[in-house]
């Protein structure tokens, strides 16, 4: 059933209001898992509720107008209230759409009505709290960004809402020398004023991986070396290490040559689950090599002649990563994505309570 409330349409949950379990004392770091829509996602986050202290579902849009449409599954909420799992669901820029976001921030009508939808969607469905997942926003709107987001958490916080936000690390303030350095810090990693906006944030999730994506070249998904230099510079900025969520990812990234006559020839990279992995290691007969460096597992084959790369984000990775977590005092961590997750990373986990 959907109902319309102040230009919000959301899925409406009947639920009662229950108050959420604080974490068992042997849960020593505040563990958020994202989740995404599908079976995959879903299946893993019921099966492992007890080891999740905040689940985050992708599943909310914010248009230019300000209005906000998703639904959260239904069995991830039933999961989430029978293990004392907080729900704080994510509002995105839909397809982290530039334009979008960009008038949300500006028009005060869409900004006045985004704010209000923000407050509606959390009160009408009883959820713990709300997480911007804004992306892809010229550094041009980082002072309209900042005062938003302030302008928000204000009104959130007034209902009694806790209010977060997935940030795109850097290590430093410099745009780089290359195109691509220029491109990524001016459209993806410059807008985030780190210390103002943990300021008037419960806390920030500081998504240090996606160090190489689809459209670099191969390379760690999150090297432990990059992932410390990012946060040691969030760190020196004031960022007080308790409103810090370390990001780490589950999944890993394939590189291979492909085809289209639309794009022509040309290097590709796609996020695959460790399962996925596993299996495209098994097919062409290799294993995978320890980076000490980047306390990350790698492998590369020869497909028909030309050579595939394969960065992998493993149990043993997940928790050398973890460590940073300790080694830096923060909350806890926020990891990217359930599902594509290393199964043996659960009783890692486990094995360390």
């Amino acid at each position: 059933m959907t109902t319309t409330t102040r230009g919000v349409r959301i899925g409406f949950l009947a639920i009662a209001l229950t108050t959420i379990a604080s974490p068992a004392p042997a849960q020593q770091l505040e563990a958020l898992w994202y989740s995404v829509r599908g079976e995959q996602s879903t299946s893993s986050f019921v099966a492992h509720a007890a080891q999740i202290s905040i689940v985050s579902p992708q599943v909310f849009s914010m248009n230019s107008r300000g209005v906000i449409t998703g639904q959260v599954d239904p069995r991830v909420v039933s999961a989430a209230r029978a293990n004392g799992v907080k729900l704080i669901p994510l509002v995105m820029n839909p397809g982290f759409d530039q334009p979008t976001i960009h008038r949300v921030l500006t028009v005060a009508d869409a900004r006045r009505r985004a704010v209000a939808n923000l407050v509606a969607l959390c009160q009408n469905n009883h959820f713990d709290g709300l997480q911007f997942d804004i992306e892809n926003v010229n550094v041009r709107d980082k002072d309209a960004f900042t005062s938003f987001v302030r302008e928000s958490a204000i009104a959130l916080h007034r209902i009694g809402c806790s209010v977060s936000a997935a940030v795109v690390p850097r290590s430093s303030d410099s745009p780089g020398t290359s195109n691509y350095h220029r491109w990524m810090f001016e459209n993806w990693r410059g807008v985030y004023d780190y210390k103002p906006l943990a300021d008037a944030l419960d806390f920030i999730s500081f998504m240090t991986y996606a160090q190489h994506t689809g459209g670099s070249t191969p390379g760690p998904v999150a090297g432990y070396t990059w992932m410390e230099e990012a946060l040691q510079y969030v760190l020196s900025l004031g960022v007080p290490p308790a409103k810090i969520s370390l990001g780490i990812p589950s999944y890993s990234d394939w590189w291979y040559s492909s085809y289209d006559k639309k794009n022509g020839a040309r290097m590709r990279g796609n996020d695959i689950s460790y399962v996925t992995a596993a299996g495209l290691m098994s097919k062409f007969g290799v294993t995978p090599v320890w980076d000490e460096h980047e306390k990350s597992p790698y492998a590369f084959w020869s497909n028909n002649g030309v050579y595939e790369w394969l960065w992998l984000e493993d149990a043993r990775s997940f928790m050398a990563k973890l460590e940073l977590v300790r080694k830096y005092k923060l909350r806890g961590y926020s990891v990217w994505v359930l599902g594509l997750e290393d199964p043996k990373t659960w009783d890692a986990l486990a094995s360390v309570r």
